[in-house]
């Protein structure tokens, strides 16, 4: 561990991985009393001598699996600094006895703006257009973009950040279309949408964003056959994960024209993809090389924005997180657990 703060012996012990200097501060100030470890690395690359804290908290790049549970006999809590799970072994915990938690809010309107800041990258060509300028091509030819005003917006999935995301389109005057698999009449009157099946909401919409959780019944909900049915020109953004698009299909239809663009916040394998000295250090089967040598195509393309898993990344959304997390922990310890989450 790199280091440890003081405390008293019957403190409890807290490891807290992947956090950074501004976070320690706060949580050092707001965590007091209990035993602090805190760690830069994931829990796989520095993974804690048994037995291990008794409050292990994370971010989504630490998988906690059952080897990395094995590690720890003494955990009794996980909580993660994320609202996504899918990094955690949710029945390995259950059988420990392990109590895992989460931040079930703190960014809806953080990621929904940075959707729309990609969305505005793309259909206005910002990222090409600085490309250029800054290797000394000044023309605005190729360079024309489009308006948001009066086109259509399909959302998929209408929760917290999806919400959000509706009502900065009714800002810029657009038509939305929802789809999700739980409709909420309410907000749908509330902020006057139309919630369509989803076929309908990919071949009617001009841009479709992203807002679902990685599940089996999620995973490349966006495949070859979706793209083929979306409009021509359309633009697909993705702020929410990575498997819900098949990236080879992506890649494909922004090859031959079919789709105008795409903004994309997360990638499949985004893990390898953005830490590649990784790739010389490790052994990687060949669908994982394969996916990086594929994502790399879609960081070449004019009509493509990637950033690296960053819509989150805001100091008041930060500030959120670490609130909750500290909540969590509190109140796990005096024995009302709260956001627990569990296996579905």
């Amino acid at each position: 561990m790199e280091e440890t703060m003081t405390a008293t012996p019957a403190a409890t012990r807290v490891a807290i991985y992947e956090s950074e200097p501004n976070e320690r501060a706060v949580l050092e100030r707001k965590l007091t009393g209990h035993a602090l470890d805190f760690q830069t690395s994931t829990v796989q690359e520095s993974p804690p001598s048994p037995p291990g804290p008794e409050v292990l908290s994370v971010f989504i790049g630490s998988r906690v699996d059952a080897a990395v549970l094995e590690r720890m006999p003494a955990l009794r809590l996980v909580a993660t600094r994320s609202t996504g799970y899918d990094h955690i072994d949710l029945a390995a915990c259950a059988t420990r006895g392990v109590t895992v938690s989460n931040v079930p809010s703190y960014g809806a309107n953080t990621v929904a703006e940075h959707t729309f800041g990609l969305l505005l990258a793309v259909t206005r060509r910002i990222a090409w257009t600085y490309h250029r300028m800054v290797h000394g091509e000044f023309g605005r030819e190729g360079l024309r973009g489009t308006d948001l005003k009066g086109k259509t917006l399909g959302v998929v999935g209408t929760g917290r950040i999806g919400a959000h995301v509706i009502r900065i389109a009714r800002g810029f005057s657009m038509r939305v279309l929802a789809y999700d698999p739980a409709p909420d009449d309410k907000l749908e009157a509330a902020l006057t949408f139309e919630y369509v099946p989803l076929d309908t909401l990919i071949a009617t919409s001009d841009f479709i964003t992203l807002h679902a959780p990685a599940r089996a019944e999620t995973h490349h909900l966006i495949d070859g056959k979706a793209l083929e049915r979306m409009k021509p020109g359309a633009v697909l953004i993705n702020t929410s994960r990575g498997a819900l698009v098949d990236t080879h299909a992506l890649v494909e239809a922004l090859r031959d024209g079919r789709l105008g663009g795409a903004g994309l916040d997360v990638l499949e394998g985004e893990e390898d993809i953005f830490d590649e000295r990784q790739v010389l250090a490790r052994h990687y089967d060949r669908e994982r090389l394969e996916q990086l040598v594929v994502s790399h195509v879609l960081m070449r393309m004019s009509n493509v924005v990637i950033t690296p898993h960053n819509a989150f990344n805001s100091e008041e959304a930060i500030g959120r997180i670490l609130d909750t997390t500290v909540e969590n922990i509190e109140g796990f310890l005096a024995g009302r657990p709260v956001n627990a989450v569990s296996a579905r």
